[in-house]
């Protein structure tokens, strides 16, 4: 882990969404149970969280609101996917959530190739999925691209080259995302454990620690004002 933290930091920063919008109109976003501004608003529906984004981008001047990483969540309480009578409940974000109320355009963080792509249809899960995978110094490990829209999907091929920046998809919109506000979630995997189209990007909290360090942070990548994502 710790040859791969170092490699990250020596990689140049990747912008995965909208690469026009300047960091500088990134805003953070806590969305997480620890938040008391939360219990302020009713958050129920994709459209309530698109409203209460939108109210966070436009009082903090931003474009894009940021964050998630290790976030203890209420948001996943509606779907079975995360909480049922079979499994412990998955509350912990282990990805980078992105958040946008427009169309964007979806980049790759870094050269690579087409690992495997998958609609995860049900409510609350990722929608179109495009997970990528690279090799850097020797060092294999891969990126999920999570939330994008139906035709991100079309004529993708496993296997297939690609580059540093390259559009690889558009971000998807409810219900088709999953039914979440519009966003995407951006996530590193080292070890995929043989899965395709999908991996968790939500843990419990007995799974933490080996969530995190099958998935490091992703602003390692990114370096999306890294003071306020703890990165230094």
């Amino acid at each position: 882990m710790k040859n791969l933290i170092t490699l990250f930091k020596s990689i140049e920063a990747a912008k995965v969404i909208a690469p026009e919008i300047d960091y500088s109109k990134y805003v953070p976003l806590n969305l997480s149970v620890t938040n008391p501004e939360l219990s302020q608003y009713k958050l129920e529906t994709s459209q309530d969280y698109e409203i209460f984004i939108q109210k966070h981008l436009d009082k903090n001047d931003g474009k894009i609101a940021f964050g998630g990483y290790i976030e203890t969540r209420n948001l996943y309480q509606r779907s079975t996917v995360f909480k049922n009578n079979a499994t412990e409940e998955r509350n912990i974000h282990i990805g980078l959530d992105l958040w946008i109320n427009e169309s964007a355009t979806i980049h790759a963080a870094l050269d690579g190739k087409i690992h495997s792509f998958q609609n995860n249809r049900a409510l609350g899960d990722y929608g179109p999925t495009i997970i990528l995978e690279h090799e850097v110094e020797g060092i294999k490990f891969h990126t999920l691209y999570g939330h994008l829209s139906e035709v991100s999907l079309i004529e993708k091929k496993v296997g297939k080259v690609i580059k540093k920046g390259e559009q690889i998809a558009t971000l998807g919109m409810p219900p088709i995302n999953g039914d979440y506000a519009p966003h995407l979630h951006f996530q590193i995997i080292i070890d995929m454990e043989e899965k395709t189209g999908d991996y968790p990007g939500v843990c419990s909290e007995r799974t933490i620690a080996y969530y995190t360090n099958n998935c490091p942070n992703p602003n390692f990548l990114l370096k999306i004002m890294k003071k306020n994502l703890g990165v230094l």
